[in-house]
């Protein structure tokens, strides 16, 4: 069986209801909202996975993540992503950073993949556009506020998502603590 896999950091629940509450405004907006429990900073999308490939992915995960220790990230704003122009989502987005840089490198060659990224700014996805209604809006909202949150990342998360009675669910595989 195959399963997909994606490599992330989770947030705590009171940062993943700050982020609720910060969105109620836009909350009749033509959005399919992440849940909740949905609320994470993807680093690493691994696709389609064979199941008896996963330990191996946990193992490089955790050797990954001991090279790094625990550190914060910054995010600014609540936006339209990738861009005002080519809005397909809404997006909490932060600087970049060094820490966050390295421990995505370091995933990358513990995988032995590359995806070519000279940086990573960390985002995540608040909701994504419905687009067909989305264009129908007679008056589009302007969404880009500043919205500071800091993030203390303190592990790395193989997860899983799985479509199940009809909405996405993402739950943890391994949770791989930085040092």
């Amino acid at each position: 069986m195959q399963r997909k896999i994606f490599i992330s950091i989770n947030l705590p629940d009171r940062t993943k209801k700050r982020l609720i509450k910060a969105i109620e405004p836009w909350k009749e907006l033509p959005v399919k909202w992440t849940r909740e429990e949905n609320l994470h900073i993807t680093l690493v999308f691994l696709g389609h996975v064979a199941d008896e490939s996963i330990p191996e992915i946990c193992e490089k995960v955790r050797t990954a993540s001991r090279k790094s220790e625990i550190f914060d990230l910054d995010f600014d704003r609540i936006k339209l992503a990738p861009s005002e122009e080519e809005s397909r989502m809404i997006w909490l987005t932060g600087g970049t950073n060094g820490n966050l840089k390295d421990l995505v490198n370091n995933i990358d060659k513990e995988l032995d993949i590359s995806f070519g990224k000279k940086s990573f700014r960390p985002h995540i996805t608040l909701g994504r556009l419905r687009a067909h209604k989305w264009k129908a809006l007679q008056n589009k909202p302007e969404i880009n506020v500043k919205f500071p949150l800091i993030a203390t990342v303190e592990s790395v998360d193989v997860m899983a998502s799985n479509f199940a009675g009809g909405r996405m669910e993402y739950s943890v595989i391994e949770s791989c603590p930085l040092e």
